[in-house]
């Protein structure tokens, strides 16, 4: 039975002290959703017999099918801390017992990692799970790296620790050198991509900000509990003790010393203490030894009911550790003392997520989680609700009060202060709160909260912030890990289903917060961030929300077009009535930018002077033409530039505006087949403008851009460029060579390969193209007896070998392709139809 009701759920929100929001994170199947459950029956929500099993916040069909999460599900809970564990809560000071946890348990799979990063933008802390038999794995240091570029405080739990112990059979020392390790490379991580404004946020097991246990068995302990109940022996503080049950720590029980160096007699207090009671209460029951598990309940004070007496085997083991440890209280334990409030974490998230002002009324309410300040609520995903085709906007409130009714300003990620795009100004229908896959109703939220709104879907396609306060700038738009690079054209099997195709394209592309859904020559295509990604979001289309069948092509791979060197001549262009000329050329950015630009570091939104001087210091570039950066393209941010680099010339800035729009439609529909352009330079040399406005309006002065701009990257030897995976796989040694060779037919190439520590398991990293990495996971299977799971992430994009406009070359052959897909002439348009003579 659920032990809260709705009124102590809203009355508990005013804390804002009380309330932690955390999202679980981790590495594919390590643990995530069947830790959660333990949390789950603890707060009543699903019973203590179902908890592990019944895997609640997986509310998909499919997901517990697949036995993957693949949607991020949210889930407010009320707990109550006792008076021990409340003393050892620093910083603010909660008011009252009770918490409320909001929850965000997420995929751990790669493909889904955008759901990652949406929870990640409401939560302030997280929970990162690490399965102890397995260690650190790929997708866990990008889990950690993106919590902690949104400010996110990390605490861990090592699941599986039972595996460790019952089918490893590792002994104390080396389980504490195993456990220690996988903590070092945790460590390791949070220092790589820490923050100094978070302070420290590497964890340490005496602190009690880790937590080992067993989520599938339900139970689990920080070394505070252990401590706790050593405290009364050893006559000493908890805090004192916790610190001598790990690390180089040796207990003498006969002298009852401590030392640091260990030596006869002497073991050490993690092995001895913790270690120890758990091996022999594990050998206890899994071997049915009765009057072993008797003295032992007997000693620690646990009184089992006569049906958990005639339990044999792992039921025994399940029910009786469960009594003495129970994995819900010390993962609550470790979240309301080592997570932040919301109090605590919005004074240095404010700075990271608001894109306006420090000082501006906005930004201190929400440095200040002020419920009488203005509001600002942040929209990270659409939630599809019971009612077909309609979604909650999820969303989290930073400052103010939400309420049903409420007038409001819904900003999209297009919102410029100022101007009227992407804002729309209605009132909000309802608010709710998520449970799961059901929604709670609630007439307000004040902030620090997670929320869902009603009707709020009509204006917002995936993201973007409400606000009351007119001047309110937008939170910053979320960056995700992966790029939507695999892409299928789809189409309907009865062409009287169209409208519903695309009516159905539409929720899609609002369900997902990766998912791009275009429309281009008459095709519909989807784009998502792998073969498992696309395979999820085609079957949604197809059952929840076109509702007809469809047909896909095969997978297909967009591409980059680009530049290697300087345009060979200056190229001229005339307007279309003679009287305006544009003389450009085209070179490549140098190494490194084009990466600069993408990841934000180099922006149109920054100081022009600043920008120039750090152009011209790293990338050598001239300091007067980097001051004359007109824009970047395409939609204005992408890694093209065009620079000024015109002397004395006239009417040049009655044509800006033109001859930008001009760059930005050449860069987003390249000369080879009308894919975006990437990493190219395009330099304006001089130009000749009329004297009469009339005669150099945008109907003259943008496709004279663009045929310029094409010209001079026809004449700047062009090339094609292709998305490339990022492959990691486990496997044993035994099986390496398969994956050499399925990896060599693919155009693959292994970089690194090294054993994981402790285990017979090998990692080897390897560069796939991703056009040749379709089915490469069935392939890898088969060749390898299903030993070898492979990991794709996008990573980079690498030139195509040949040049496109080499007959018999590689790059030749994918041009004719897509040039045949998109319904183009197979040739690639000449020099002359771009080029001007004088």
């Amino acid at each position: 039975m659920v032990n809260f009701t709705i009124d102590q759920l809203r009355a508990i929100m005013d804390h804002k002290s009380n309330i932690r929001n955390m999202a679980v994170i981790a590495h594919v199947d390590h643990g995530k959703t069947t830790l959660t459950d333990s949390l789950l029956s603890k707060a009543g929500i699903i019973s203590h017999g179902q908890a592990g099993d019944k895997r609640a916040t997986d509310t998909r069909k499919d997901e517990q099918l697949r036995g993957i999460t693949i949607k991020s599900t949210a889930v407010s809970m009320y707990h109550e801390l006792s008076d021990l564990d409340l003393k050892g809560i620093q910083g603010n000071q909660p008011e009252g017992k009770g918490f409320l946890i909001n929850l965000i348990d997420c995929p751990g799979h790669v493909d889904f990692s955008s759901e990652v990063t949406a929870a990640l933008r409401l939560s302030d802390g997280a929970m990162v799970v690490v399965d102890c038999i397995s260690g650190v794995s790929v997708q866990t240091e990008t889990v950690l790296r993106q919590a902690l570029s949104e400010r996110v405080k990390p605490v861990l739990m090592m699941n599986k620790l039972d595996r460790s112990i019952m089918e490893k059979k590792q002994d104390p020392e080396d389980l504490y050198q195993h456990l220690r390790r996988i903590i070092e490379n945790v460590n390791v991580a949070i220092a790589t991509y820490g923050d100094e404004l978070m302070g420290s946020c590497m964890v340490e097991p005496s602190n009690g900000d880790v937590a080992f246990g067993s989520g599938l068995h339900g139970w689990g302990f920080t070394l505070k509990q252990f401590a706790r109940l050593y405290a009364d022996k050893f006559k000493t503080e908890e805090s004192r003790l916790a610190t001598r049950l790990w690390g180089d720590n040796f207990y003498n029980s006969e002298t009852r010393k401590w030392n640091t160096k260990g030596g006869d007699g002497y073991v050490r207090g993690f092995c001895k203490f913790v270690l120890e009671p758990l091996y022999r209460m594990l050998d206890a029951t899994t071997n049915n030894k009765m009057d072993d598990v008797f003295q032992l309940t007997s000693r620690i004070d646990i009184k089992l009911t006569s049906e958990e007496k005639d339990l044999r085997g792992k039921d025994l083991m399940r029910a009786v550790m469960r009594k003495w440890l129970p994995a819900g209280d010390a993962m609550l334990q470790m979240i309301v003392l080592h997570l932040p409030s919301p109090v605590t974490a919005q004074k240095y998230r404010t700075q990271l997520l608001y894109e306006g002002p420090n000082d501006d009324e906005a930004a201190v309410a929400m440095k200040n989680c002020d419920p009488a300040g203005p509001l600002m609520l942040y929209i990270s995903k659409m939630v599809p609700s019971q009612d077909s085709g309609r979604f909650f906007a999820f969303g989290r409130v930073f400052s103010g009060t939400v309420s049903t009714g409420q007038k409001v300003r819904i900003m999209g990620p297009d919102y410029k202060p100022g101007k009227e795009k992407d804002l729309s100004l209605k009132s909000i229908p309802r608010t709710v709160v998520m449970m799961g896959d059901k929604a709670t109703p609630i007439d307000e939220v004040p902030c620090g909260n997670l929320v869902g709104l009603v009707g709020i879907d009509k204006y917002l396609v995936k993201s973007g912030t409400i606000s009351t306060y007119e001047h309110a700038h937008n939170l910053k738009v979320m960056k995700f890990s992966v790029s939507p690079v695999v892409r299928v054209a789809v189409d309907v099997v009865n062409p009287s289903d169209l409208p519903k195709l695309v009516e159905g394209l539409k929720r899609l592309s609002k369900s997902d917060p990766m998912v791009q859904v275009t429309s281009d020559m008459g095709q519909h295509i989807v784009a998502g961030a792998g073969e498992l990604h696309l395979e999820i979001c085609l079957k949604d289309l197809e059952q929840d929300h076109a509702k007809v069948p469809i047909k896909k092509s095969d997978p297909l791979v967009s591409y980059r077009e680009t530049v290697t060197e300087k345009s060979s001549i200056v190229c001229l262009a005339k307007s279309a009535n003679k009287l305006n000329r544009l003389y450009m050329t085209a070179e490549p950015l140098p190494e490194g930018l084009t990466e600069e630009i993408e990841e934000g570091i180099v922006t149109d939104t920054q100081d022009p002077k600043e920008r120039a001087r750090y152009l011209a210091d790293k990338f050598g570039f001239d300091l007067a033409e980097a001051r004359k950066i007109w824009c970047f393209g395409p939609n204005g941010t992408g890694p093209n530039m065009l620079v000024d680099c015109t002397k004395g010339a006239q009417y040049l800035n009655e044509i800006k505006d033109a001859v930008v729009a001009g760059m930005q439609w050449a860069s987003q529909e390249g000369i080879f087949c009308e894919e975006g352009m990437r990493g190219v330079r395009f330099n304006l040399h001089d130009v000749t403008i009329h004297t009469d406005p009339a005669h150099r309006r945008g109907g003259q002065i943008i496709p004279t851009t663009r045929r310029s701009l094409l010209a001079s990257v026809l004449t700047a030897t062009p090339r094609l460029m292709e998305p490339v995976y990022l492959v990691n796989t486990q496997c044993p040694e035994t099986v390496i060579g398969g994956i050499y060779s399925v990896l060599n037919r693919r155009r693959g190439n292994v970089f690194e390969e090294s054993q994981v520590a402790n285990t017979p398991l090998y990692m080897v990293k390897a560069y796939l193209p991703v056009n040749e990495s379709f089915g490469f996971a069935e392939e890898l299977r088969s060749v390898t007896g299903g030993q070898a799971f492979p990991q794709c992430v996008f990573d980079h994009w690498q030139l195509l070998p040949g040049s496109p406009l080499d007959e018999d070359s590689k790059a030749a052959a994918v041009v004719k392709d897509v040039r045949r897909r998109k319904g183009m002439p197979e040739s690639i348009p000449g020099l002359e139809n771009f080029l001007d003579k004088l």
